[in-house]
């Protein structure tokens, strides 16, 4: 295997871990914004893309002669459960969590495009074709994300307002 080729296969490693990353941080924030039913369902729906980006993922490093990495896999749960319990104990939890969602989705964007050249250079066109879509899901998810940002945000400081006057 080329150094071309080593790379593109490290790459693809670390965005299944990175999937797994935001798997587990995506369902920590989940389960903290019964309030907030637009964000959740949209939450929500994210993870099956997600889990479905870790499947299609597999599948491509599998067919091109490799095996998931498990080190790496748990590593990026082991970061992201540490985000998830330090943004449970952030007074504005919510708004710091979709904050982190919108940056984290970015960097899962940026994985893509490189992964896009990576997989156009080894002229791997099944590969290129599931980074596609996956980056499309991940600009998806920061848009909308983005979006209700300013209104997540209102809706926070709302209730900390209305827990104040009944206090």
């Amino acid at each position: 295997m080329n150094k071309i080729e080593e790379n593109f296969m490290a790459w693809l490693h670390n965005a299944h871990a990175m999937e797994e990353q935001a798997v587990t941080m995506l369902t920590s924030l989940a389960s903290r914004t019964r309030d907030y039913p637009e964000l959740k369902s949209r939450i929500e729906s994210h993870l099956a893309e997600t889990r479905s980006q870790i499947d299609a993922l597999e599948e491509c490093i599998k067919r091109r002669g490799g095996e998931t990495s498990t080190l790496k896999d748990v590593a990026a749960k082991i970061v992201a459960l540490g985000q998830g319990i330090s943004g449970m104990f952030a007074e504005d939890e919510i708004v710091k969590g979709a904050m982190a969602s919108y940056t984290f989705e970015h960097m899962e964007a940026a994985a893509y495009r490189a992964l896009i050249a990576a997989a156009e250079a080894v002229g791997d066109t099944q590969t290129k074709a599931v980074c596609e879509r996956s980056l499309e899901e991940e600009l998806s998810m920061a848009s909308d994300l983005e979006r209700q940002l300013p209104s997540l945000t209102r809706h926070y400081l709302s209730r900390l307002e209305g827990a104040r006057a009944s206090a």
